[in-house]
């Protein structure tokens, strides 16, 4: 058996249910995406399909050009994203994910390995699959660390749900569609307009 082999058999978590940190994460030598949810691994089965690509593409480039030249900045997967809860310790952090697009407006949050603490706007675009994460476990972590604005996207169907986090907890828009226009509060002055997003997708 090749030496890389070795070190990779070593290097991956046994199972995924196990309990892992952060800083086992960083030991890891995955080939897929892997995101840590309050210590249990969830791995990305697959590359994401070409409508959640031009969706992402459409939405990041919207914030990325409304951004410039504001404190604010916007980063798009894969990007570690850390949610410390008892401290930022690396042996002490067990959440960390990969949003598909985070808006973070506070500079101090950011270091050489992404984001540590909670990002002021995260965008989720759903895949096939990962829908229960996205919906349940995620929704539960984002609003546990104080995720400002939480956005949802359900491609197929072409709706988009925002969480807005009030006194703690998270309150959910109307589903929003073609014809509308969306307003972040967590971003100031950002707005989409859904038609441009949802546009010619087939």
């Amino acid at each position: 058996m090749e030496e890389d082999d070795v070190k990779n058999q070593v290097k991956e978590p046994f199972t995924e249910y196990g309990r892992y940190s952060y800083a086992d994460y960083l030991s890891w030598q995955f080939g897929e995406m892997v995101e840590l949810i309050k210590g249990k691994v969830f791995r990305q089965a697959a590359a994401p399909k070409r409508v959640h690509q031009e969706i992402f593409g459409r939405i990041f480039s919207k914030i990325y050009f409304f951004l410039e030249n504001r404190p604010c900045k916007v980063y798009g997967a894969p990007f570690d994203v850390r949610l410390p809860v008892k401290s930022k310790k690396n042996e002490d952090i067990d959440t960390v994910v990969q949003p598909d697009i985070c808006v973070v407006c506070d500079p101090s949050k950011l270091d050489e390995l992404g984001c540590v603490g909670a990002p002021d706007l995260i965008v989720e675009i759903l895949s096939p699959g990962n829908n229960r994460k996205e919906l349940q476990n995620k929704y539960e972590v984002y609003e546990e660390a104080g995720v400002k604005e939480y956005w949802i996207i359900h491609p197929s169907e072409c709706t988009l749900i925002i969480y807005s986090l009030v006194s703690g907890k998270y309150q959910g828009s109307r589903f929003f569609t073609f014809g509308d226009r969306v307003q972040s509060a967590a971003v100031p002055g950002f707005e989409l307009d859904l038609d441009e997003v949802f546009a010619n997708l087939q």
